[in-house]
């Protein structure tokens, strides 16, 4: 599920119907081109495209409503632009994204919520 940040303009992409059969079959995120940004590694940047939850609704124990407040409140909003500047030494978590003009350390549970397009 993919929540839309900027609910006052909805514009979701439309792909030509030439193109609607090549990706049919894959999960919308990939065939719009979003990565998740808790599976990216140093160096990545990007733009944030919304906030996706699994079917629990929850991640790490902190329900997907709380953890949608948490990231919106830090900044995590449609259009901002994202880079991971540092990564934990053990199992590289936790990771340190610049995000806009501000830093922020983030678990990469709670970064796997957030979809990214790379370079934008």
């Amino acid at each position: 599920m993919i929540i839309v940040l900027n609910k006052s303009t909805h514009r979701f992409p439309t792909l030509p119907a030439s193109h609607a059969s090549a990706v049919s079959n894959l999960p919308r995120d990939k065939a719009l081109g979003d990565n998740v940004l808790g599976e990216q590694r140093r160096g990545f940047s990007g733009v944030i495209t919304g906030l996706s939850f699994g079917p629990t609704g929850q991640s790490g124990g902190v329900s997907s409503l709380e953890l949608e407040r948490r990231l919106l409140e830090m900044g995590f909003v449609e259009g901002a632009r994202v880079e991971i500047l540092h990564e934990g030494f053990i199992g590289r978590d936790p990771i340190a994204v610049k995000l806009d003009d501000m830093r922020v350390a983030l678990r990469r549970r709670e970064a796997r919520c957030v979809r990214v397009r790379a370079g934008a």
